[in-house]
């Protein structure tokens, strides 16, 4: 079973956004083995030429490609999506002087079902982003997100470094273990404690996880697998 990933930032405007879907793609290739097999759609000034752009349409090619690679069946798919996030649950973009549409959790879904993608870990590091645990979650996948569906997140400013969410889930508890179980666990107080040192005035974040219980098994063996060869 092997890893492939998808890594999706289309907010060309905060510089955050490049480095965390940076952070991500380096990760997911040197600690969970798909170096290689990692798509990364980046909006951003610097990137112009040399990734391909955070569309809607182009999410959709990527998922449609990964799929003719992978055995659908038993590889797993990681989709990482960082941006600001409307009360809608909608995914912003920016690309000036372009248009870009948001993307909806709907389109998502829908193109990782008719790609026949079974086994997928999704995260969602935007504000409000709880709202996309319904429509992505079923039994062969792993949904995390920032927030819940009716709080901001935060670290998706102009002085952000990372965001809280990917700083604690990705830069630091995924470095420490190869379950997105344990590190979403170990992230949250983290990301508590940032808040209220911080001064979040609006309510905690409260991040969301679903766990589908046949994705479960296999997300088991994949960081059992990778704990020993780490050893």
């Amino acid at each position: 079973m092997n890893v492939y990933g998808l890594v999706f930032a289309p907010y060309a405007t905060e510089d955050v956004f490049l480095r965390e879907s940076r952070m991500v793609t380096q990760l997911l290739e040197e600690r969970f083995g798909a170096k290689g097999r990692v798509i990364h759609l980046m909006n951003h000034a610097t990137t112009t030429d040399t990734l391909p752009w955070a569309t809607p349409l182009n999410l959709q090619r990527a998922v449609a490609a990964l799929a003719k690679r992978m055995d659908r069946d038993n590889d797993l798919l990681v989709v990482y999506l960082t941006s600001h996030g409307a009360s809608d649950h909608k995914l912003a973009a920016s690309h000036w002087p372009l248009s870009v549409p948001w993307l909806t959790p709907e389109e998502l879904r829908v193109a990782l079902d008719e790609a026949g993608i079974r086994h997928r870990v999704v995260a969602v590091s935007a504000c409000f982003s709880g709202g996309w645990i319904e429509p992505m979650a079923n039994e062969h996948t792993l949904v995390m997100t920032a927030a819940d569906a009716t709080h901001t997140s935060y670290g998706c400013g102009r002085l952000s470094e990372l965001t809280f969410f990917g700083r604690a889930m990705f830069n630091e508890e995924l470095r420490k273990t190869h379950s997105f179980e344990t590190a979403f666990a170990a992230a949250v107080p983290l990301i508590r404690q940032r808040e209220i040192d911080a001064g979040k005035e609006d309510g905690f974040s409260n991040p969301q996880i679903s766990v589908g219980e046949k994705i479960r098994p296999l997300l088991d063996g994949l960081a059992q697998r990778l704990d020993a060869a780490g050893k």
